[in-house]
């Protein structure tokens, strides 16, 4: 399979209803078509799986290369779309198998991306008046979210690609992607203003 950097999705709130949002992924994501209302009616489809683990999905419809997906509350889909795209990627490029003697369970890799947060990266950040912060591991993938300093920051791109990323896959090499879900345009004093 491609790797998930090649894999193309698009996202699209319905009009009609601000609940629903439809990706639309460059390759089939399923033959014909299914809907699936609970995580018990998904155990059997590893997409559908995946989304179900998304915290607030209340529907998740496949058909060909379309993903329709209903939350039941209110998060911003572009928050939510981040994570959406990410079970995508991780079902269309599963990661390569590893040893399981060499596999951490996912707890594990919380607790040592938490460790690599608490001890490396935010003391460096807190400098700038900063934090990061994870908010889940799902399938090894990160997702984390800049506060403080770092929010809407001028630098926030290249703290992510060269600091974060780096020493979060150093030390723990098992996470496979990891996801800013900042809202950065939000941000009330970042550290470097970004240029205009």
């Amino acid at each position: 399979m491609s790797s998930p950097l090649a894999i193309q999705i698009r996202g699209d709130v319905d009009q009609g209803d601000i609940h629903v949002c439809r990706f639309t992924v460059d390759r089939p994501v399923h033959d014909g078509s299914a809907v699936f209302y609970t995580p018990e009616e998904a155990t059997d489809n590893e997409l559908a799986d995946k989304l179900f683990k998304i915290p607030g999905m209340t529907k998740v419809e496949l058909d060909g290369n379309m993903v329709i997906v209903t939350q039941g509350g209110a998060e911003d889909w572009r928050q939510l779309g981040k994570r959406i795209g990410s079970a995508i990627r991780a079902f269309l490029s599963p990661p390569p198998e590893i040893p399981d003697g060499d596999r951490l369970p996912p707890e594990h890799v919380r607790i040592n991306v938490q460790r690599v947060l608490d001890e490396m990266i935010n003391p460096g950040v807190a400098a700038h008046g900063g934090f990061v912060e994870l908010l889940d591991v799902q399938d090894d993938n990160v997702f984390i979210r800049m506060g403080g300093g770092c929010q809407g920051c001028g630098a926030a791109d290249v703290t992510l690609k060269m600091g974060i990323e780096r020493l979060i896959r150093e030390k723990v090499p098992q996470v496979r992607e990891i996801l800013d879900t900042t809202d950065h345009a939000s941000g009330m004093n970042p550290y470097y203003a970004p240029s205009k």
